[in-house]
């Protein structure tokens, strides 16, 4: 009863921030941030628009779809993105109702990515338009998803990922401030930033399987300076610190580790702590450790490139693997194994490269590595498990 008093005196605060002239925005900042977030998906409708500032009186008309897809170098892409997205839809929900949700989640992509050239298009993008799809409906998520393109998402949006792996290398040196015994841990560990690329570029759309969570941590973000995403990353390794230093020290187990999010983390006390490290470690605190990271990172940073060129990672991978077997077909077949399994000691790119497919295909893929062309396919990397 308590909370339902407190509910209805929340809704009635965001109301009067609404009709209040002018709105006022730093209210529903306030609101959207502090516990329970925007509370309904009616309410998301009226203040997300304000949070982003888009205005609801104008919308531009809805992209109309045939000619959208002809002319797109995404449409390929964003189509079997859109189709692996099912678990992304409420269960339960009607297949043929899904099927136009998921048309019109193609149409969303293809309009923004047309109007914004500048725009590049990057696998889990889609993960980010389909909250807004199932909050606020195609019209309403094209302007705001627009908007959150050219701003917060702007960084992802480049035809390289230099500025997301600018934005990755802010974790560690939160990490640090908060507990250095983790971060040590880590570093020794060499177990880089990768595992956290998923959460970053889809805001935990993609890992996280309760929409209420994930429309909340939207509700946050929102309201916040664009890199408070890796401020939240911060929180859930540092919320995981036990786990973390119990695991076996070494890149694998730790990756693995983190990558598995949980799913019933106190997503409250996280919200309040993330925007408390925010507030104590501001990102300009935090920019010398970040470009000293950059420098540090740069070498291993390579799996990156592995992780995704950009534009088309599931080609990009399997004409990594095509080009790396004809190097080895010369080689007789017990010299071929054994090169694959040493090279990685000496060639960092290749050790990164195999860890990933270790942890993503289970140590039995290494030996199989020279059939990769049969399974490269239909393996993804394991930022998008």
């Amino acid at each position: 009863a308590d909370f339902d008093a407190k509910k209805k005196r929340k809704v009635a605060e965001i109301y009067q921030a609404l009709n209040s002239d002018p709105i006022d925005v730093a209210a529903l900042r306030r609101m959207a941030i502090s516990e329970g977030g925007l509370l309904t998906d009616e309410i998301r409708c009226k203040v997300w628009p304000k949070l982003l500032s888009v205005n609801t009186d104008d919308l531009p008309p809805l992209p109309v779809g045939k000619e959208l897809r002809e002319d797109s170098k995404d449409y390929q892409q964003v189509l079997l993105d859109v189709r692996r997205s099912l678990r992304r839809f409420p269960p339960g929900m009607p297949d043929d109702q899904r099927e136009g949700l998921q048309e019109e989640l193609i149409d969303i992509i293809l309009h923004v990515l047309k109007r914004n050239p500048q725009l590049h298009y990057y696998q889990g993008y889609h993960d980010i338009v389909v909250t807004f799809l199932l909050v606020v409906g195609n019209r309403l998520a094209t302007a705001l998803v627009e908007k959150l393109s050219t701003h917060h998402l702007r960084d992802f949006m480049d035809p390289t990922m230099d500025n997301t792996k600018h934005i990755l290398n802010y974790l560690m040196p939160i990490i640090d401030q908060v507990n250095p015994e983790v971060h040590d841990f880590m570093q020794s560990a060499e177990v880089g930033t990768i595992f956290a690329l998923s959460w970053l570029i889809t805001w935990f759309g993609h890992v996280l399987s309760d929409f209420r969570h994930v429309v909340r941590l939207y509700d946050f973000f929102l309201a916040c300076h664009p890199l408070m995403p890796i401020y939240f990353a911060a929180v859930i390794v540092l919320h995981r610190k036990q786990e973390v230093l119990d695991c076996e020290c070494d890149m694998a187990s730790v990756h693995h580790l983190l990558s598995q999010i949980p799913q019933d983390l106190p997503y409250e006390s996280l919200i309040s702590k993330a925007g408390v490290l925010f507030v104590q470690f501001p990102p300009s605190k935090l920019a010398k450790e970040a470009a000293q990271a950059e420098r540090t990172a740069a070498s291993t940073f390579k799996d990156f490139e592995l992780a995704s060129v950009q534009q088309k990672p599931d080609t990009v991978l399997r004409q990594r693997f095509r080009e790396r077997l004809r190097g080895e077909e010369r080689l007789p077949g017990e010299e071929r194994t054994k090169s694959i399994l040493t090279k990685p000691r000496t060639n960092r790119f290749v050790k990164l490269a195999v860890m990933g497919l270790t942890v993503a295909l289970g140590a039995a893929a290494l030996a199989v590595v020279k059939s990769a062309l049969e399974w490269a396919p239909k393996f993804e990397l394991e930022i998008f498990p």
